[in-house]
């Protein structure tokens, strides 16, 4: 008996290939350089600071700052967005702000002649460099409104898709000692973020320069030294770049160590983590690991790109267990543990 013939598996069109970027490896990493040092006329310091941020916004993504009042995380992020030239806004959270404060609302609008449409009245989401400061401190349905914009890059308002400008730039901050009437930030929210990056106290040296700095008659003004167009290159430009299979290999094993079920998880994985890190955690190592090469005048992907994009990438992402927080082991000394586990192959 011969079986029927079967019908032709449907043809799905490839989307179109974006245009190949027009900007070289060399100019992709001077620009970057340009980038730092206007930025760091600012903020004394901070270099690592610095470097994380401009690699999250050069890899398309968000970035989580925690650390203490008064380290500069706002000033970083205004003074970002004058020297690329972009739009910024910020969103102080504070509990009772409301998720239409942050997208916007629609309006009732009333012409010259009397007749009335609705109208959408954009909220601060609406710019290319957001700073949502303080976002523990607002309810969960009100943090939820980030999540569409930070993954999606649209916001939904009364069943209207508003696509919001590129390249978009979410930058939260959160305080690590201040708990009262704060809302911890649910694991879906924190995956969102590309880095989570702990800012550090400023050494004595630095804080005389600080004062130097903002307390005389001469405030430092950065120059622009690029533009939304500019940034939008050198994001494409960076997804270009190769990375072998033997780092993919090495990436995924990576992942795989944070999680305790596995069976070649490491003893201290199966010790201090609940939950390891989600798929977003290898896209975030490899994507800043190509930023990595290219800023040290690189082509291609090597075993330490993706070792330095280990920390920020996934301190976040692995969920510690009780013994873990009753015995004071942070995420950074387990996830050291897990890299000299890995083997390089």
């Amino acid at each position: 008996m011969t079986t029927p013939p079967q019908p032709p598996m449907p043809q799905h069109p490839q989307p179109p290939m974006p245009p190949p970027p027009r900007i070289t490896p060399e100019e992709f990493r001077q620009r970057t350089f340009a980038i730092e040092a206007e930025v760091g006329q600012v903020i004394v310091g901070q270099r690592e600071l610095i470097r994380q941020t401009v690699v999250t916004l050069l890899a398309g993504g968000n970035a989580l700052l925690e650390g203490v009042p008064g380290l500069a995380k706002t000033t970083l992020v205004r003074t970002l967005a004058d020297v690329i030239d972009c739009s910024f806004s910020r969103i102080q959270f504070t509990p009772d702000l409301m998720p239409a404060d942050i997208v916007g609302t629609t309006l009732i609008n009333e012409d010259e002649h009397g007749r009335k449409a609705f109208r959408f009245e954009p909220g601060p989401i609406f710019a290319n460099l957001v700073l949502a400061d303080e976002i523990n401190r607002a309810t969960p349905k009100t943090q939820s409104a980030l999540l569409e914009a930070m993954q999606e890059r649209t916001v939904t308002v009364a069943k209207t898709i508003h696509r919001l400008s590129t390249p978009f730039f979410v930058l939260a901050t959160q305080n690590p000692l201040e708990m009262e009437g704060t809302y911890p930030l649910p694991e879906a929210q924190l995956d969102r973020f590309l880095f989570k990056v702990n800012v550090g106290f400023p050494t004595t040296a630095e804080l005389v320069e600080i004062a130097n700095r903002t307390t005389g008659n001469r405030a430092p003004q950065p120059r622009k030294v690029a533009n939304s167009a500019m940034i939008m290159e050198m994001q494409t430009l960076a997804r270009t770049v190769p990375i072998g299979s033997h780092l993919l290999n090495y990436a995924a094993r990576l992942i795989s160590a944070t999680h305790p079920e596995n069976k070649e998880a490491p003893p201290v994985t199966r010790q201090y983590i609940r939950y390891g890190a989600s798929p977003r955690g290898m896209q975030a190592i490899i994507l800043a690991g190509k930023i990595l090469a290219l800023l040290d005048n690189r082509y291609n992907v090597d075993f330490k790109d993706l070792k330095a994009a280990a920390l920020p990438a996934l301190r976040h992402r692995c969920i510690l267990n009780f013994e873990a927080q009753a015995e004071g082991v942070s995420a950074d000394e387990i996830l050291l543990s897990i890299l000299e586990s890995v083997r390089d192959e």
